[in-house]
């Protein structure tokens, strides 16, 4: 398994370059951030080039598809997006679609489908996938339209392009669905990222109800080869999570 460490999420103190350094010195080879507009690119990228530590996603721009009249919009951001993943060496972009606008949500999710294959000639042009993410409503992020990974696996097999996937996210489909590991098992072929946090809390992911490591080997069995992104708030030293995730990915003696 391949893991990413959200440097924003569990070493929000240090700058991305420093933090990169860390994640190296545990024994791990890949981050993501959440926002990449305000860093200095070229430094992130000279770092990954020079650790070896891969900046596997970024986040796009703009996240509203719910909405036709702002696609454009979209769009422009995801062009913008594009860029700075070519420029980083970057294979995933992350994107939320937009909070529900109370529309029927036929007509939001029929919108998804359009603003997602406007989007796939780009994203197979620059190479990179983007993945679009559900949330969990109760805890974190309420309003916002696509909750499921059922429908998000449906919208993204409505655009049927190897560029458009799904992020899944295992602390906020926990908290929407369970069955973790079956629905895992059953969609992979469409999931370029994963993402993982403990539940309840959001905390390291040996905290809580899920059996993370049990999921890790789910992934490793059904031949997932995108990474695990570590995004979590840490409630313990968090150079000592990391290392604990580096011996179970065999990257730490």
């Amino acid at each position: 398994m391949k893991f990413a460490v959200n440097t924003d999420a569990i070493l929000g103190k240090l700058s991305t370059v420093e933090a990169m350094g860390k994640v190296r010195e545990c024994g791990l080879d890949g981050i993501e951030i959440w926002e990449w507009r305000n860093r200095d690119l070229k430094a992130i990228a000279a770092e990954s080039r020079r650790l070896g530590v891969e900046v596997t996603a970024l986040p796009t721009t703009f996240w509203n598809l719910v909405d036709p009249s702002r696609r454009e919009e979209y769009l422009a951001g995801l062009r913008e997006s594009l860029e700075a993943a070519k420029f980083c060496g970057t294979p995933v972009l992350m994107s939320q679609v937009g909070n529900d606008n109370g529309k029927p949500r036929e007509e939001q999710h029929a919108s998804i489908v359009a603003g997602l294959r406007a989007c796939a000639p780009l994203c197979e042009a620059a190479g990179v996938t983007l993945a679009i993410e559900p949330l969990n409503l109760p805890y974190d992020h309420a309003g916002y339209y696509l909750s499921t990974s059922r429908e998000a696996f449906e919208i993204v097999r409505a655009v049927a392009s190897p560029n458009v996937k799904v992020l899944y996210d295992i602390y906020h489909q926990q908290i929407t669905e369970g069955d973790l590991a079956n629905t895992l098992s059953a969609n992979v072929a469409e999931i370029a990222h994963v993402h993982v946090a403990g539940h309840p809390g959001r905390h390291e992911p040996d905290v809580g109800e899920i059996n993370a490591p049990y999921l890790f080997s789910t992934l490793d069995r059904v031949g997932y080869k995108g990474r695990i992104g570590l995004e979590y708030f840490p409630i313990r030293d968090p150079l000592e999570g990391l290392r604990w995730l580096a011996t179970l990915a065999g990257t730490r003696k």
